[in-house]
């Protein structure tokens, strides 16, 4: 591994620890030039999983997305970063141990939405008017009344 701050490949390993759900190792690491440290993460290599968009379009599935549109949803409500990190991790495992190799993406936009319902009906809301495309106050009134219902 190469150092980021000098530059130079030997190191050793200080410490590793494995993470709670046991897919990731990260590795503290010390520079046998400089004596800096630095983290590095191991993942598993894992198969892309295609999206099939609403126009037909493939793409990679990309958990930033996922994360961004979660973020924007749970703006300035009293959500932490880690919960929603959990919750990304948590829709991403769901998909890959499907084991499809292509998945629509209305499968994420609804695990999505049964995420948001559960942990901030203020978040689902904002998600739910983008995601299923609002065009009016009604859609908004129906949507609150099926929420309220629900309750």
């Amino acid at each position: 591994m190469k150092c980021p701050f000098c530059g130079e490949i030997d190191n050793k390993v200080i410490d590793s620890r494995v993470s709670k759900d046991g897919s990731v190792i990260r590795r503290r690491r010390e520079c046998l030039l400089c004596s800096r440290r630095f983290t590095t993460y191991e993942h598993i290599e894992e198969i892309p999983i295609m999206i099939i968009k609403k126009d037909g379009r493939r793409e990679v599935f990309n958990r930033e997305k996922v994360r961004s549109g979660i973020k924007k949803a749970c703006e300035k409500r009293d959500i932490s970063m880690n919960l929603i990190e959990e919750h990304v991790d948590e829709i991403e495992r769901d998909l890959r141990e499907t084991g499809e190799k292509e998945m629509a993406s209305s499968v994420i936009g609804e695990k999505i939405m049964t995420v948001l319902h559960d942990l901030d009906d203020i978040a689902y809301v904002r998600f739910a008017s983008v995601y299923r495309e609002f065009k009016d106050v009604n859609d908004f009134v129906s949507e609150l009344k099926s929420l309220l219902t629900k309750q």
